[in-house]
């Protein structure tokens, strides 16, 4: 068993342990603040190691220390009902909902203080956003390429602004959505005097962002070297075609290449057709013919090769607390639509069951964070992984938070409890089906790691 094995593991078990200790805390306190009795709150799962009894609750740490549990006086299905006033059960519903509310709220709330904390003390925006409004591609069909803009060319004039940054573009933009505004731009070496249509493309100025230039056309140049590779995803078209970790791609066909987004930009205008990469390899130049590969992203296809490039340089610009505060609570709200896109995909077809991660796949990624350079991107997957908690666990599925709730309303409709034999069955085949879920996802996360064996057997 590698070193880096146990660091993964460890890693996640730190991470998931702490996310779910937190949406457990949640619970513990709007309980104990609706009068609920709480048996025990306890800090890791399996056998006790050691604990003490206070007001009523058995606070203990138990042998494995992955997240941790609350137990509620009356919670399972099954229990003796009595007219105990500590008992869950004997609570007003709305008490019931606010306590399994509780726990995905409190996941929010991490992610956002996480978020609002990296805005304020650590945060990393590219250094090309300070620098001459250089292209690196201009997307075909777009309002940017209407304007006849070329790829390579450089933005002199956007709206009053001239010689603008991608900072000044940007800005410009927010504030003349659906506005057309002067435009000048060189190509080789002579100026071109227009205007811009400002396509809001439905976007508000609090939802535009650098990936919105994208959306208009615009793909910045983000760095003078070519897109270097960090590392591969098994299976991929990159690892089919040879590509290795540290190979510098310098160009796809005729095009070069100072970006992903370019990248990405040009396969989809390209459509995914095989294509020809030009890769220096300690210095040498090799090519490689590659096919893209169109997979799901977060609710829709696009084009992919499947590798992680190294991040292009960034630079440290701290957020005053007001600015923290709205930056955090954009990431955190534009981050809990994503699971929202990714369900209603997999109902239309869009996005595969197969592209969901589950522990391995999820560890794999904290680990990655964990060795990228700096805080931010391991706080930043934290977070990520709070809020997707916190939206699983709404989802109205009994056994999850979100069933519970479900399950209240229902009975605040018809002004009655369910018969606990009715519940005791929901919740029995509830528990059925996430443990066949969770064991696809499992094998699914393992069929991914495309080991050989697995091969050997034709999996």
């Amino acid at each position: 068993m590698s070193l880096a094995f146990l660091a993964a593991v460890v890693e996640l078990l730190i991470v998931l342990g702490l996310m779910v200790l937190v949406h457990e805390f949640g619970h513990f306190v709007v309980a104990k603040a609706c009068g609920v009795r709480v048996e025990t709150f306890a800090i890791g799962f399996g056998k006790r190691v050691v604990g003490i009894r206070r007001g009523g609750t058995e606070y203990q740490i138990n042998a494995l220390p992955l997240g941790g549990y609350v137990k509620m006086a009356g919670e399972i299905p099954g229990e003796e009902v009595s007219n105990d006033p500590g008992e869950l059960n004997n609570h007003p519903r709305w008490q019931r909902m606010l306590i399994a509310l509780a726990g995905p709220f409190s996941n929010f709330v991490l992610a956002f203080v996480l978020m609002a904390g990296v805005y304020m003390v650590h945060n990393e925006v590219g250094e090309y956003l300070s620098s001459s409004a250089a292209t690196d591609y201009i997307s075909q069909g777009t309002p940017a390429a209407r304007t006849g803009i070329q790829t390579g060319d450089t933005i002199v004039r956007f709206d009053n602004i001239e010689d603008p940054t991608w900072d000044d573009v940007l800005n410009h933009c927010m504030l003349n959505l659906n506005q057309t505004v002067p435009f000048s731009y060189t190509h080789n070496g002579q100026r071109v005097n227009t205007t811009f249509f400002v396509d809001s493309k439905g976007a508000t100025p609090d939802d535009f962002s650098p990936e919105s230039l994208i959306v208009l056309g615009f793909v910045a140049k983000e760095q003078p070297t070519p897109v270097k590779v960090s590392s591969l995803m098994p299976g991929s078209p990159a690892e089919r075609a040879g590509l290795q970790p540290g190979d510098q791609i310098e160009r796809i066909d005729a095009l070069a290449l100072h970006s992903v987004s370019t990248l990405l930009a040009y396969m989809q205008d390209q459509k995914g057709a095989p294509a020809v990469l030009v890769v220096l390899r300690n210095g040498q130049p090799l090519t490689m013919p590659i096919t893209p590969e169109l997979i799901d992203a977060g609710g829709s296809k696009a084009y992919r090769l499947g590798f992680s490039p190294v991040p292009p340089p960034v630079k440290v610009e701290k957020l005053s607390f007001a600015k923290s505060i709205a930056a955090s609570w954009k990431f955190t709200k534009v981050n809990s639509m994503l699971i929202k896109d990714v369900v209603k995909g997999m109902f239309v077809g869009h996005v595969s069951v197969r592209s969901l991660s589950g522990p391995i796949g999820i560890g794999q990624v904290v680990h990655e964070a964990a060795e990228a350079p700096g805080w931010t991107p391991l706080i930043g997957t934290m977070s990520m992984i709070s809020i997707n908690l916190g939206m699983v666990n709404l989802l109205p599925f009994p056994i999850l938070d979100g069933g519970m709730i479900f399950l209240l309303l229902i009975e605040g409709i018809f002004r009655r409890d369910l018969p606990m034999q009715a519940k005791e069955y929901i919740y029995q085949a509830a528990f059925v089906c996430i443990l066949m879920f969770a064991a696809f996802i499992i094998c699914n996360d393992i069929i991914k790691l495309h080991l050989p064996i697995l091969s050997r057997l034709k999996l």
